[in-house]
């Protein structure tokens, strides 16, 4: 999978070294919260560790599932959240396909209101639109107002509430690559 850099943030494949992150992000009821219409806080490392290998199958060259490691000015290093660049499954029994791709976010508690999450996501969406992606969607829970924040500074666009995705009513933002001259 590509790596990705930003001023403070280093972008990359999350490992099984980093399942006690994902346990502890994925285990709090404060970060699932808007996540799916039934949220699951997740148990154990052997879960984390599962999640691990399903997102490193979805690296394609474009789309991926991306740590978000701080670099800080001192030389510390640590994660703070996670990066999707997936294709989001359509609305139904058998949750097909849609066609499109969505990106996401997920951050650590300890690391909310630092600015990562969009920094994060500009990276990952400058990325999909260099690599030819059309569109890309974000979908978020409407009582999440960080992640319209996000969205917002990222240039998403708001496209109303939808439920052609996950089998809930979300807020669509969307962005598409510019036309060629």
């Amino acid at each position: 999978m590509l790596t990705l850099e930003t001023p403070r943030l280093l972008l990359r494949p999350y490992t099984d070294d980093d399942a006690a992150f994902v346990l502890d992000l994925y285990s709090r009821r404060e970060v699932q919260q808007f996540l799916g219409v039934s949220p699951k806080l997740m148990k154990d490392s052997a879960e984390a560790l599962a999640l691990i290998a399903a997102w490193n199958r979805l690296d394609d060259g474009t789309c991926g599932v991306w740590a978000v490691q701080v670099m800080d000015a001192a030389g510390s290093e640590h994660l703070a959240g996670t990066l999707l660049l997936k294709p989001i499954p359509a609305s139904g029994p058998e949750r097909k396909p849609s066609g499109d791709i969505e990106i996401g976010w997920h951050f650590h508690p300890d690391s909310w209101g630092k600015g990562y999450a969009p920094e994060a996501a500009a990276a990952v969406l400058d990325h999909a639109l260099a690599r030819g992606l059309p569109k890309v969607v974000a979908v978020i829970n409407p009582a999440n107002g960080a992640s319209r924040r996000v969205c917002e500074k990222v240039g998403l666009h708001h496209q109303g509430t939808s439920d052609r995705y996950y089998n809930a009513v979300c807020e669509l933002f969307s962005t598409e690559r510019p036309a060629c001259p």
